[in-house]
Order: structure tokens, then C-alpha cells, then sequence
């Protein structure tokens, strides 16, 4: 197997408020009057690409497109690929599969107002795409949907996960092309090596070694950031002792393990290294 050279770089484009740990504290009714630090973090990571001369994929979430269509503009100008990260940031388990439907469609109508480009990527917020929500890639292709990266392959996580998911990127019968999040093979486990708050949490030592390994085993590291882990100066916000941690910790090295980690790497887009799945 030769080992891979290229590695996919994707932003999830939400606001700090946005997220899943802050949901039970920060209801979507309040969201209009948090404070919106998107546009500055996104830019950052904009000039970080720019210099490294990086094409990525930004799963934008709609909500935040009808609010600041020019900085979604503002991407596509940059070279970047546009997909969804849905409306509403409501997880799948959640919602209905008319719920779904619709909120996949009002993000579909959103992006097509601020971008000229045809979405044809996927990514449901924390990656609640799992065998109860596998009703999803029926509803996702129907709607012109032809890759979703949503799929976590591990079994630890109490949120998402399907454990037995192929670690490679494949296609799913009669649904989408599926780009799994990332993990390495280490002496029989999973661990995984594809960004977020795993990209905070670990010794930026040990990302590397994981993603060099998985490079080594032939596939490419779908590798993912959220404009808000540039942040340290964002709201802080009253959450439980785990939740806090895993929102907060390290945000202020962030940047400059981004930094290091597009000098170590190679990346692109997905519309560039899978063309098969966007077309």
C-alpha cells in the first residue's frame, strides 16, 4: 500500500455559540443576541491558508451564511470549497427525517444565495451521522448531496460514532461517497487523528506521529477546525468540569499548531483529492 501524500484540510464554519456542548446552556432563541466573533476567526484561518497556499473545504452551516453571505463570499473568492454543515446545528438525533430534510434544503437555498458554486458536500454537526440516523444518506442524495464526511469509526465516544465503519473513504451502497473522520490503527485500536478538539487535547507531537501513520497505512487524514478553536478570546461560559475542558483547553496554542501542522503536511481540498465524490 503506498502511503498517502495529500490530506484533506476542512473547516467547520460556526460561531463560538453554535456548538453542541453549549446547547443546553445557549438555546438557538438566544443565539441573535451572543456576541459573533465568526467573521474575525474565519478570516484568520483564511490568511493562515493563504499563506501556506492551502485549498480547503468549509462546511459552512446555514445559519451563519444568511447572516454573513459576503464572508462566505469571501471564502470562495479565496479558492475554497463550499459544502453544508446543515441550517441549524441540530444533531440528527434530534431531528425527524422530514425534520432533517428540510433543514438540509434551507441550508442548500442559503449557500446558493452567497456562492456560485453547486454544494455537493456534507457534514452533520458532531458527526451524528450513526446507525440510528442511517436514514440520513437516503435523504442527503436525494438531495443532490454526493459526499457526506460525517462518519466517526470508533466506539468509545457517548455522541456519535459507528465502530465497525471502514477507516477508508468509500462509497455507501445507494447513498452518498463517505469520507470517515480520521483515525490511526495503533496495536489493534483506533485513535483518532483528524483535528478538533483531539487536535487541542493531544501533544501536537502525537498528531503528528498518528497522522504520519495513518499516511503510512495509505490513507489521507480528513482533518477538520472550528473557527472558534482560534480563539482564546471569545465568551467563556458556566458548563460542567469535562465540557469546559474539552471547549476550552488550549485554544490560545491552537493557531500555532495550525501553523506547524500545514509545514508538516501536505493539503487540500476534497473536491481536489476525491474528484470522484463531488462529481
Amino acid at each position: 500500500m503506498a502511503p498517502a501524500r495529500q490530506n484533506v484540510f476542512s473547516v467547520d464554519l460556526e460561531d463560538w455559540f453554535c456548538v453542541q456542548n453549549l446547547s443546553g446552556i445557549i438555546p438557538r432563541d438566544q443565539w441573535e443576541s451572543c456576541e459573533s466573533r465568526v467573521e474575525r476567526n474565519t478570516l484568520l484561518l483564511l490568511d493562515l491558508l493563504s499563506r501556506h497556499r492551502v485549498e480547503a473545504t468549509f462546511f459552512v452551516l446555514g445559519w451563519v451564511a444568511e447572516r454573513f453571505p459576503d464572508l462566505v463570499r469571501e471564502v470562495e473568492r479565496r479558492g475554497h470549497e463550499i459544502a453544508t454543515h446543515g441550517y441549524s446545528h441540530r444533531i440528527l438525533t434530534s431531528l425527524t427525517p422530514d425534520e432533517f430534510r428540510a433543514d438540509l434544503e434551507m441550508s442548500l437555498e442559503v449557500l446558493s444565495g452567497c456562492s456560485s458554486q453547486t454544494v455537493r458536500g456534507f457534514r452533520a454537526p458532531s458527526f451524528s451521522v450513526t446507525r440510528k440516523t442511517w436514514w440520513a444518506l437516503d435523504i442527503m442524495r436525494s438531495a443532490g448531496i454526493s459526499y457526506d464526511s460525517s462518519i466517526f469509526p470508533v466506539g468509545f465516544h457517548p455522541d456519535y460514532g459507528v465502530p465497525d465503519a471502514p477507516l477508508a473513504a468509500h462509497r455507501i451502497a445507494d447513498g452518498p461517497y463517505e469520507l470517515p473522520m480520521s483515525c490511526a490503527e495503533v496495536f489493534g485500536r483506533k485513535v483518532p487523528c483528524s483535528g478538533g478538539g483531539y487536535f487541542r487535547l493531544f501533544p501536537y507531537a502525537a498528531t503528528r506521529a498518528l497522522m504520519r501513520r495513518c499516511n503510512s497505512q495509505g490513507r489521507p487524514v480528513i482533518f477538520y477546525i472550528h473557527p472558534w478553536e482560534v480563539d482564546p478570546g471569545q465568551p467563556r461560559v458556566a458548563m460542567p468540569a469535562l465540557k469546559k475542558f474539552r471547549h476550552y483547553n488550549n485554544l490560545e496554542v491552537t493557531m500555532k499548531r495550525l501553523d506547524r501542522l500545514l509545514s508538516d503536511f501536505q493539503f487540500t481540498s476534497i473536491r481536489k483529492l476525491f474528484p470522484a465524490a463531488v462529481a
